[in-house]
């Protein structure tokens, strides 16, 4: 296979989410493979600073701050973009938001705000970018979901919701846009340590035990650990894979635990 299947020079990015952690990382790893990037983020203070470090790394970066919860400024900013930027070739939702609480205990309001920032904004982005892909006939969506995709857990239940609903929004509009030549995919990772988990990885936390044990890997995942699978998606060497959600967790979705060791020397 050809290593130019890979290659994303002229092709331009959308990543949402993208001035710190895995945004930044699959912004980084798009613009070294070729792409322009454009990054997007509500704090303007930290959008510039994730492009600057970007323009420093030699990336063809740039930023701009809108609220992807909002649909009017998403419908601006995308016109704007393709405006200075020519089409948009690649859109990586990575937005998200999360709030902990028991179900019993999760206020509406919390719940509201998981499902627009999780789920409706990936839809409107995803909506306002597909018009411009439909009427030029291609193009690589990629939605980043979670093991919440799959699986549930405690204290999560508006986020397992809303990453869940996702995965079908993921595969519902690659099964509408297929016919457009647009790709739609998911990209669903596993426990990725960034700066807003420091805390849980620390050896004396009982959570980082349960992942190293958890994780066939027997590590966290760091974000570069997203970026081939990233890059797959949003070149050519996808274009028959469509409505797909590809997990990049060490193994962790396909089992109940590490295994054990059960093969004995020989003598």
């Amino acid at each position: 296979m050809s290593l130019q299947l890979f290659d994303l020079a002229g092709k331009t990015a959308l990543i949402t989410g993208a001035s710190q952690g895995i945004g930044l990382a699959l912004s980084r790893g798009l613009g070294l493979a070729g792409a322009r990037v454009i990054l997007s983020a509500r704090r303007p203070d930290t959008l510039h600073a994730a492009v600057q470090k970007l323009l420093s790394e030699g990336v063809d970066a740039h930023g701009y701050a809108f609220d992807v919860t909002n649909e009017a400024e998403v419908l601006d900013a995308v016109a704007s973009i393709e405006a200075t930027h020519g089409p948009l070739d690649i859109l990586i939702n990575n937005a998200g938001i999360i709030r902990r609480n028991p179900a019993e205990n999760l206020t509406l309001s919390d719940w509201d705000a998981v499902i627009l920032t999780n789920l409706t904004a990936p839809f409107m982005v995803a909506q306002a970018v597909g018009r411009q892909m439909i009427g030029r006939r291609g193009g690589k969506i990629i939605n980043i979901c979670s093991l919440m995709s799959e699986l549930g857990r405690d204290t999560v239940v508006a986020y397992s919701a809303a990453k869940g609903g996702l995965k079908m929004l993921t595969r519902n509009l690659a099964t509408e846009w297929a016919g457009y030549n647009i790709q739609v995919n998911g990209l669903a990772p596993g426990y990725i340590a960034t700066p807003i988990n420091a805390d849980y990885r620390t050896p004396d936390n009982p959570l980082n035990d349960y992942i190293l044990s958890r994780t066939p890997a027997g590590r966290w995942g760091a974000p570069a650990d997203l970026v081939g699978t990233t890059i797959f998606l949003a070149s050519a060497a996808s274009d028959f894979v469509n409505g797909q959600l590809i997990y990049v967790d060490g193994g962790l979705v396909t089992t109940f635990g590490k295994p054990f060791n059960t093969v004995k020397p020989k003598d």
